[in-house]
């Protein structure tokens, strides 16, 4: 039976994946040349980044628009499309997956918080049953082709909470799930009442789904 009062919240990027699906999904795309060529004209701003003197999404709108820029929003579908058949099922962590499928059999509501595009995440959390995509959104102009810039703020650390907030509303979760690799999922896990981080203990059971940790 559904129970719509708990919410998983799934990172993607190491936590469902094994590896950064960006870069797999670039260099696929337009080929490891010109990656490389995207990636030494955006350099300045991926150091800078890297230094935390640039802001992580400013970085990577930059090298998008260096490998990405002009290039029309079906072209990208397709190119989505064709990873999504072809290589991303290799990525995909089988007892993550298996975690999904748990929540999905007890009526949670699922939903996928990412700093990838939702190009093509939306369309595989699709096919894998998530309700809602929350990730990042590539900007496009009139006709349909994308600037380099992002529709809404790179959807890492505090952006993966705001998001959260804004789709869940006024229909607060009795309880919320989160499950992340890395510092971009900080605040969604401190947000959680069961949080589990890669690489910092074993998956917590789901038996006690019912029972919130956080303090009120």
């Amino acid at each position: 039976m559904r129970d719509a009062s708990i919410v998983a919240a799934f990172d993607f990027d190491g936590t469902l994946s094994t590896t950064d699906s960006l870069r797999v999904f670039v260099r696929r795309t337009v080929g490891t040349p010109r990656f490389v060529a995207g990636a030494l004209l955006a350099s300045p701003w991926l150091i800078g980044a890297a230094l935390k003197l640039v802001n992580r999404g400013t970085a990577k709108a930059a090298f998008l628009r260096a490998v990405f820029a002009g290039r029309s929003r079906a072209q990208l579908e397709a190119d989505a499309r064709d990873f999504i058949v072809h290589q991303l099922p290799g990525l995909l962590r089988p007892e993550m997956l298996a975690r999904v499928r748990q929540h999905r059999a007890l009526g949670h509501r699922i939903v996928l918080v990412s700093a990838s595009p939702g190009l093509y995440l939306r369309p595989w959390a699709a096919s894998v049953g998530f309700e809602a995509v929350l990730s990042t959104e590539l900007a496009f102009d009139a006709q349909d082709r994308f600037i380099g810039t992002f529709a809404q703020p790179n959807c890492w650390g505090p952006e993966k909470v705001r998001r959260l907030e804004a789709w869940w509303d006024d229909a607060l979760p009795r309880v919320l799930f989160a499950y992340g690799d890395s510092r971009g999922d900080k605040e969604m896990a401190e947000r959680a009442d069961h949080a589990w981080i890669r690489g910092q203990g074993k998956l917590m059971p789901l038996t006690d789904a019912d029972a919130p940790t956080r303090a009120s």
